[in-house]
């Protein structure tokens, strides 16, 4: 897979500008492989709840992980503040640097796509990698239905 290394600056509202890099770059969808820096304000979703949580100090972005496509993206941050408190979750648009973001990328290779498509079972959007047919059309690879104990990889063939 291609890295992509991108640095975002002072005011950049890091979710928008990762989607945005994949969708003006036309990129078929990129894995967050590491992400540092400071944040103002950090907009995080708990596990288990719709409430987002606007989080205004400066704060140490120690962690970002996630998956971005074309249509959506699923971003885990881990942040501290001043004292050292750690906080992590879903993160959310509004969340703003304040001096640096050092981002890395691992883009998809051009024959495969990911999207993100709805979960009967989890109730969520999840992921759905797929690839590009000859016809240059993306073709999703679909899970089949759930089964007590068993364990499927959404695989490309």
């Amino acid at each position: 897979m291609p890295m992509l290394p991108l640095r975002l600056t002072a005011g950049d509202d890091l979710r928008l500008c990762l989607e945005e890099v994949i969708t003006a770059a036309a990129l078929p969808g990129a894995f967050v492989v590491s992400g540092i820096g400071s944040l103002t304000v950090a907009m995080l979703r708990y596990a288990g709840t719709e409430q987002i949580k606007q989080i205004e100090a400066d704060l140490e972005l120690l962690s970002l992980a996630g998956s971005i496509s074309d249509d959506s993206a699923h971003l885990h941050a881990v942040v501290a503040d001043a004292q050292g408190r750690v906080m992590g979750g879903h993160l959310c648009h509004g969340s703003l640097v304040r001096t640096t973001a050092e981002l890395l990328l691992a883009v998809v290779p051009a024959e495969q796509r990911l999207r993100r498509s709805h979960d009967a079972a989890t109730g969520y959007d999840e992921l759905v990698i797929g690839r590009t047919a000859s016809s240059g059309n993306p073709v999703f690879n679909q899970k089949p239905p759930s089964n007590a104990g068993e364990t499927w990889v959404n695989h490309v063939e």
